[in-house]
């Protein structure tokens, strides 16, 4: 038994790592964004992170519909079927550069809803005109996404990582142009900031399309790559799966948009001092955010391979590593929150309130690890349609609930409303391994009576 939980733990963490790690440096890309605004100016930071609470759960949904495509690659590519995944990847462009469409139109017209906030003119003005520079940037990454998902499916994971440090270096370079001036451009301040993400994201879809062209890995692939017109039948199913989990990840940020959007109408230190804690607590987030798609493409390798003990065995044993790794990093987060804050700022009033918001992300990192986890489990069984149910019910009908109650009604400020995000995230984890453990278990079962019969 000790064998073979070393065996499961090494494949998971080895295909796991090099998304771990495009996750972190993706990540990094805001965490230097909130670096070098915060640099700036407070109001600049605080119209970052409204921004930023925008453009999440936009984002987030685009990939939650497209991410469970990893899920059916894998399942295909179990089963030996490769004309399947060719099809499922074309319809998955089609449908990636639709929704992108849809989130310029929203994101470049967002300033009624800002000011029904009251927020800082000059906030505004900063939020809007850094949304619509990241807007250009939305139909490459959705291209992106489509073939980074394709190679993930097939088990390749590593070039992703390449790519992630490509972007990163690209993105630090670009930011200190285009925000403080150099090479001949103007200072654009924090506009400037996604005007880089912007031509990041263009020069990670050409670097991909040059690898994609060129690799051995995908010689079986490129001869079944021809035009295929939308196709209703593929695009069904792509939307059967995806946009459950799609809305799932969306009611989960929306949570998080809900949160940081009133916490902002409590000043600009305590909407700086949260962005400073999300900013963090999403970075970690990224360890199990990776482990996660590895878990749901070895569930889905197993699935379609019809070892449904193993794709119970996978799934837990891949719990089991998120919850883990999620309580070092919550250790950390209590031991040393002021030096984490130091990064940041040096502005003693923000510093206090960023730590306090620091030991409550320490709290909800275990039950972060055990639903992104089992959500991951959960995809690679393409169970998805459940798990979003469970999410709007822990997220919007429990969780921010909670944080109106602890952070307006009793009057606790952003830490109550962060007490909301604890209940609503421990609730989601709790039920989401619940739900797996009641599949994997019926799966198991239903093998074992055909092997007996």
């Amino acid at each position: 038994k000790l064998k073979k939980f070393s065996h499961e733990s090494y494949l998971i963490l080895k295909l796991g790592f090099p998304l771990v790690i495009s996750q972190l440096l993706m990540t990094m890309i805001e965490f230097v964004d909130s670096i070098m605004v915060g640099n700036i100016s407070s109001v600049d930071l605080a119209a970052l992170a409204i921004a930023l609470a925008i453009y999440h759960p936009v984002f987030l949904l685009i990939l939650g519909i497209l991410i469970p495509l990893s899920s059916i690659v894998a399942q295909f590519f179990g089963s030996r079927n490769f004309k399947e995944i060719v099809n499922n990847v074309i319809q998955s462009f089609w449908l990636s550069q639709i929704f992108a469409f849809f989130s310029i139109m929203f994101l470049s017209n967002v300033d009624n809803f800002l000011y029904k906030f009251g927020y800082q003119q000059e906030v505004i003005r900063i939020t809007t005109d850094y949304l619509k520079a990241l807007c250009w940037g939305i139909p490459p990454l959705c291209a992106f996404l489509v073939l980074r998902l394709f190679a993930e499916g097939l088990s390749i994971t590593r070039p992703t990582m390449y790519f992630a440090i490509i972007g990163l270096i690209l993105k630090v370079f670009l930011n200190y142009i285009l925000m403080f001036g150099g090479y001949g451009c103007p200072s654009l301040g924090t506009i400037g900031a996604g005007w880089a993400t912007s031509i990041t994201q263009w020069i990670m879809l050409f670097m991909i399309f040059i690898f994609f062209i060129k690799s051995q890995l995908f010689i079986k692939f490129r001869k079944l790559f021809l035009f295929r017109k939308p196709a209703w039948s593929y695009l069904k199913e792509l939307l059967r799966i995806g946009m459950p989990h799609g809305l799932g990840i969306a009611a989960e940020t929306g949570l998080f948009t809900a949160v940081s959007l009133i916490i902002g109408t409590f000043g600009v230190t305590a909407v700086a001092g949260h962005q400073i804690a999300m900013n963090i607590a999403s970075l970690t987030f990224m360890i199990p955010m990776g482990i996660s798609i590895a878990i749901s493409i070895r569930v889905g390798l197993a699935i379609g391979k019809c070892n449904f003990k193993d794709a119970k065995y996978i799934g837990r044993i891949g719990i089991l590593i998120c919850v883990s790794i999620m309580t070092i990093s919550s250790l950390v987060f209590m031991l040393i929150p002021e030096k984490i804050v130091k990064i940041y700022t040096d502005d003693p009033n923000l510093n206090h309130q960023a730590v306090k918001l620091i030991y409550m992300a320490a709290i909800f990192q275990i039950s972060d690890g055990m639903q992104v986890s089992a959500l991951g489990a959960l995809r690679g069984l393409k169970d998805t349609r459940i798990p979003f149910i469970t999410n709007v019910f822990s997220y919007w009908l429990i969780g921010l609930p909670s944080a109106y109650i602890f952070g307006i009604h009793f009057n606790i400020g952003p830490v109550g409303m962060w007490i909301g995000l604890i209940i609503g995230l421990s609730i989601a984890a709790l039920l989401h391994t619940w739900r797996f453990n009641i599949l994997s278990k019926r799966l198991s079962s239903r093998s074992n009576k055909t092997i007996n019969n």
